[in-house]
């Protein structure tokens, strides 16, 4: 059974910076691709960042140049780290891994999410 597990979400304020954690149950070479998502509240949940296996990368602009995913293939664990972080960063940010079966089936696994929250 896939399990993910977040950490290091807080309290920081404007300008700081945090380090999210995502620990998987299983190799994260068992997934096409892992990724960040957040949630604020009252809107919809939306990709921040992405790694495939092959350790491309993508990421939402507004947070280009300030975020940075990364993966420890022997630690079995997915970062973000956050930099410059702003008001409008405040969210629930969920781990996510998928893998692929074809062009339109796939399975998604999430954790149970990290709250952030940046504010003087």
């Amino acid at each position: 059974q896939v399990q993910l597990v977040e950490s290091g979400g807080g309290l920081v304020q404007p300008g700081g910076s945090l380090r999210l954690s995502c620990a998987a149950s299983v190799s994260i070479f068992s997934f096409n691709a892992m990724g960040w998502y957040h949630q604020a509240l009252g809107k919809e949940r939306e990709l921040v960042a992405a790694i495939t296996g092959g350790g491309t990368t993508n990421y939402v602009d507004s947070v280009k140049g300030r975020f940075t995913i990364s993966r420890d293939n022997a630690k079995n664990a997915v970062y973000l780290q956050m930099n410059s972080l702003q008001p409008e960063d405040t969210a629930v940010y969920y781990c996510n891994a998928r893998i692929d079966y074809s062009a339109n089936y796939y399975s998604d696994y999430w954790g149970q999410g990290t709250q952030v929250t940046v504010s003087s």
